[in-house]
């Protein structure tokens, strides 16, 4: 199993947020707090009509007060409970939601890297992760 001391275990992180992160545009709440891929996380999980535990889990967490954290504590929640590539492809399903957060040069709005993404993470869903949540 993969554990939080494992070094892939970091570098798989860092990719999925980059790839989170990556063309992503700035969007900001009605305070001004800029939104960020937990954001998009939350609407696309939302428009699926799905109630997700992650969501549930990862807002019930007081610790965690940014965007970030809360998308990383979601990612953690995900692989552990072996449900990252289904979540994440409920929220690539909606083309205008996708225009809408991210910019042209994001794998998300091209077909085939899309496929390629989610198909490595359905992979994943053989790794067993044991982490800290």
């Amino acid at each position: 199993p993969v554990t939080d001391g494992s070094r892939e275990l970091h570098s798989l992180c860092a990719q999925l947020e980059f790839l989170l992160q990556f063309d992503l545009k700035e969007k900001r709440s009605f305070f001004g707090q800029r939104k960020d891929y937990w954001d998009f996380l939350c609407q696309g999980l939302a428009r699926s009509r799905q109630e997700h535990e992650g969501i549930h889990f990862v807002t019930s967490l007081d610790k965690l007060k940014t965007p970030v954290g809360r998308g990383r504590a979601f990612l953690r929640y995900c692989l552990v409970h072996r449900q990252l590539a289904e979540s994440l492809q409920l929220c690539l399903l909606d083309p205008e939601s996708l225009c809408e957060w991210y910019y042209a040069r994001s794998p998300f709005l091209s077909p085939k890297q899309r496929a390629e993404i989610l198909g490595s993470l359905y992979e994943l869903d053989c790794v067993t992760f044991h982490l800290a949540l």
